[in-house]
């Protein structure tokens, strides 16, 4: 079993009528230091633990004295959902928000986020960048541009994918052991060791009633906005960031492997020259999951950067 450098602390904090539950790594927050909180956001069917492998591999001299935090979105880990059958993007900017408010009040922050998280991150750094010190986006790439015609289309989707939930079509799988989640978490990222699945297999998942071990994702994340992704909207976000932008990607291109050609690398690229200060970095041997596959060279990258 893997065995944590930092052991991370639990804390349960108000936000928006949910109980948000925070990981924290070193000392308490403190609007005295002058070192900027870290803030680590995750991604979709994730859970903060989830950087625990990147927050051992940071130096002691970068580490030491730095408050790290990181939340349990809306309706994943520790986190309630309330009662809700589908998830809307902004809430989770909301909820940074009021999170933001609760522990760092008026302090600039250091935002590192990951897939869905890492495009929180860059929406929240547009919309709030005087919150954000330096920016950290580890594979966010967005989606790819839509039209106004799909409309249609993606409200009948998410009509139908709210009946299926209800009808209980969408369930999430559950598994008679810890062993069982760790075999799904390697069969997911092939990279990823036995150790480390084994530890995570705890913290993803938790035994229900009848001893089965249920991921800890609501099962209305399966539900598809009834949105389409406006693409032009973000990129008037992305100009209005302010704070210096790290963009991190993994070597075996992830994106062309989930868009199938409807989006790319290059597009992507593109898009970020509307940030006024971006520049890109990739982490070796390393798939979408980067924080699992590479943790040391991913904390060189981002300890280098926010120096």
């Amino acid at each position: 079993m893997y065995k944590e450098k930092r052991p991370a602390q639990s804390e349960f904090v108000p936000i928006r009528g949910l109980n948000y539950h925070v990981q924290r790594w070193g000392p308490a927050l403190s609007a005295t230091s002058s070192t900027p909180p870290l803030v680590l956001l995750h991604g979709w069917m994730d859970v903060a633990a989830s950087y625990q492998f990147m927050v051992d591999a940071l130096s002691n001299a970068f580490a030491d004295g730095r408050s790290v935090i990181a939340p349990d979105w809306r309706g994943f880990g520790q986190t309630d959902a309330g009662p809700v059958d589908n998830f809307w993007f902004p809430d989770y900017v909301a909820d940074l928000d009021f999170l933001l408010d609760h522990d760092c009040p008026g302090q600039p922050v250091d935002l590192v986020g990951h897939s869905m998280g890492g495009n929180i991150a860059m929406m929240y750094a547009g919309v709030r960048p005087e919150r954000i010190r330096r920016l950290v986006n580890l594979e966010g790439f967005g989606l790819p541009a839509s039209r106004p015609s799909q409309a249609p289309g993606r409200y009948a989707q998410w009509l139908d994918e709210l009946k299926s939930l209800h009808r209980g079509d969408t369930a999430l799988k559950s598994y008679n052991d810890t062993a069982g989640v760790a075999q799904r978490l390697m069969k997911t990222n092939p990279r990823l060791p036995a150790d480390k699945a084994a530890w995570l297999a705890t913290r993803w998942a938790r035994p229900d009633a009848a001893g089965q071990w249920e991921i800890l994702g609501h099962a209305a994340h399966k539900v598809t906005s009834a949105h389409i992704y406006k693409a032009d909207e973000m990129l008037e976000i992305y100009k209005c960031i302010s704070a210096p932008l790290l963009a991190v990607e993994a070597s075996s291109d992830s994106l062309s492997k989930w868009s199938k050609g409807s989006y790319s690398l290059a597009e992507y690229h593109e898009r970020l020259k509307n940030v006024p200060d971006a520049r890109t970095a990739v982490v070796h041997d390393a798939g979408h999951m980067l924080h699992h596959d590479q943790p040391e060279q991913l904390a060189l990258l981002i300890e280098n950067f926010l120096a």
